[in-house]
């Protein structure tokens, strides 16, 4: 884990993420040699209260060496508990922008993703029954951690606590056959993995940082932030024009060029696929990909 997780620039600031069974879940840190650090002796969970920039500059000034080494390999789980809005945007690389045959867009495309779509980084992807095109996208997350509300871009990266991994899942024939608005087919269970942790409070440059996804060892989306149309700082200034932006809140910002839906002929996800995918510095999720079966 240290070695997927290691940041390949220097980028302080702390990796929040929760970890445990799913729906018992404990704050914790990842410490510089990878090591997950138990925070429960210092809060109750990661939230988004825990985002604030006084928050944020406690946690990274405490010594990790004094919280209790979590043992093992944990499950690491969201990341943060209470999101309220995950907030995506289409086409944001133009190479993608052209692989989808549309144009590159003049203003960002957003679209909303259900709260329910969250889990965890190496938790499976449930295709959806009767889905056809289950398809993969690799992207960098913004998170929130300052309301938003007409925002200058010059002002945005002080609303910014930090950045994630994200895997935007999503089910073409949903999004697209079925007509009207993207959200059908980006919303299913499992679709927003997100982890496994927020480098908050970070010098990071989000604007150059690579990303890179992978199916069954086999490589299919690797490019750099630095092809972003739109960049984070704009995005939050941009949406807080239409919307308030609060702490938790979360951006996935757009996927490169490589995903099945852009192959001849298409190339979908199907059960018993293993997806791995990271960002520079924000860690590396793999998901296996599992048939829906009706709940117990």
């Amino acid at each position: 884990m240290a070695n997927e997780n290691q940041a390949k620039q220097p980028a302080a600031g702390v990796k929040l993420l929760r970890y445990g069974p799913k729906g018992q879940e404990r704050p914790g840190l990842l410490d510089a040699d990878g090591i997950v650090r138990d925070l429960s002796g210092i809060l109750d969970d990661i939230t988004p209260d825990t985002l604030s920039r006084e928050s944020i500059a406690r946690l990274a000034a405490m010594d990790p060496t004094s919280l209790h080494a979590v043992a093992g390999t944990p499950r690491f789980g969201v990341p943060v508990k209470g999101i309220g809005k995950i907030i995506a945007i289409g086409l944001n690389y133009r190479e993608h922008a052209a692989e989808a045959k549309l144009e590159v867009p003049k203003e960002p495309v957003v679209f909303m993703k259900a709260v329910t779509a969250l889990s965890g980084p190496d938790d499976d992807v449930i295709q959806p029954r009767d889905s056809v095109a289950l398809d993969h996208e690799v992207e960098l997350v913004i998170v929130i951690g300052k309301r938003a509300q007409y925002v200058t871009e010059e002002q945005a990266p002080d609303c910014i606590a930090g950045y994630a991994t994200g895997h935007d899942v999503s089910e073409r024939d949903f999004q697209i056959r079925r007509g009207g608005q993207w959200v059908k087919g980006k919303s299913a269970d499992t679709f927003a993995p997100l982890g496994p942790y927020v480098l908050a409070g970070s010098a990071l440059d989000a604007t150059n940082l690579e990303l890179w996804l992978s199916v069954n060892g086999e490589d299919r989306q690797r490019s750099n932030t630095n092809q972003m149309v739109f960049k984070p700082a704009f995005l939050v200034s941009y949406l807080s024009q239409f919307m308030t932006l609060e702490p938790g809140d979360v951006i996935y910002s757009g996927t490169p060029s490589g995903v099945g839906m852009g192959r001849k002929p298409p190339l979908y996800l199907t059960p018993g696929d293993v997806v791995t995918l990271g960002v520079e510095g924000l860690g590396v999720q793999r998901q296996k990909i599992v048939a829906w079966s009706q709940p117990a």
